[in-house]
């Protein structure tokens, strides 16, 4: 008997597009509509002290691997991921741990101005100047290797809901 596919949204981009916010106001649109589903933010699921590798990758796929068979039997039968993807072949990671995994991968974008404000604001902190650097080499490397399936403008002026409306459509999901 073969196993159900698992849709997997995962709401890419560079540090400072709204990853986060988008992906917590997409899953409310989910509810609202009555569908099954889980929302992770995987940087949640890679914070640890001594760090697991620069971006915690191994540390936070250890951890959705074991947590997903937990959404799954509580009724969760797509999942919302937020997450950096830098190259397709990093999709391999999820297909590891969510056995059936269908991912599609949104990059949301912004100009690199509006990133860093708001990163200014996120990180007032002694690794704002880090972040600041990241997400312009990251916003770079997004942009050249374009690891999407499509792109969704998280600009200023354009509402949260809006925004994780236009995700949820072009997937398919609404």
């Amino acid at each position: 008997m073969s196993q159900q596919t698992i849709p997997v949204l995962v709401i890419s981009g560079s540090m400072g597009a709204g990853k986060t916010t988008v992906l917590s106001e997409a899953s409310d649109i989910l509810a609202e509509a009555g569908v099954p589903h889980a929302a992770i933010d995987l940087d949640a699921l890679s914070v640890m002290f001594p760090s697991q590798g620069p971006h915690g990758e191994h540390l936070a796929f250890a951890n959705l691997a074991a947590i997903w068979p937990i959404y799954a039997r509580a009724g969760a039968d797509r999942l919302l991921i937020a997450w950096v993807i830098e190259e397709r072949s990093e999709l391999a990671a999820i297909h590891g741990a969510v056995p059936n995994a269908e991912p599609t991968v949104c990059r949301l974008t912004a100009p690199l101005a509006t990133m860093q404000d708001r990163l200014r604001v996120r990180e007032p902190g002694m690794f704002q100047q880090q972040a600041l650097a990241r997400t312009e080499e990251l916003d770079d490397v997004l942009k050249r290797n374009q690891p999407d399936d499509f792109v969704v403008d998280n600009s200023p002026g354009r509402s949260v809901g809006d925004v994780a409306r236009e995700v949820l459509a072009t997937a398919g999901w609404l």
